[in-house]
């Protein structure tokens, strides 16, 4: 397949991914909406609670919100063995931003992830803007919103 064609697959599949206001049920049953968000920038991520690089990023997206930032935290923890090692995990951790508890339907509304940590940045008009492999700096957020890409 030639590049232009893998580009264009690319394209379409996030713009479909994208147009979609997706809705999940975070871990107090309160249903998240994409579009609950609209005039933030949100950063969904899906982790792990055995995964290192995932744990080396929770702290700066805790910060996220604690800092008041126009940027709108939705984690998605994913392969647990069951639903409570994630809370204990939530509450020892203090993590303040909803959790999802995620599943491989939920991956595939995102498009699949390959790898953990996994973060979707949407616009603050809905739209899916980036897409990171690897963990994330509040740095590294900041500096794509305004204008470097994403590694």
């Amino acid at each position: 397949m030639n590049k232009w064609l893998l580009a264009t697959l690319f394209f379409l599949s996030v713009s479909a991914m994208a147009a979609d206001d997706w809705s999940l049920m975070d871990t107090e049953g309160k249903v998240i909406r994409l579009s609950d968000y609209k005039g933030k920038w949100v950063l969904v991520n899906f982790w792990a609670t055995w995964c290192p690089p995932c744990l080396a990023e929770i702290p700066d997206l805790i910060g996220m919100k604690r800092k008041g930032t126009d940027v709108a935290v939705v984690g998605i923890a994913v392969s647990y063995r069951n639903p409570e090692e994630v809370l204990d995990f939530m509450q020892k951790k203090g993590i303040t931003y909803p959790i999802v508890l995620g599943n491989e339907d939920i991956a595939s509304k995102f498009g699949g992830i390959d790898s953990l940590p996994t973060s979707f940045l949407y616009s603050p008009e809905g739209k899916l803007v980036g897409q990171h492999e690897g963990p994330l700096t509040q740095n590294e957020i900041r500096d794509f919103i305004h204008g470097t890409p994403l590694h």
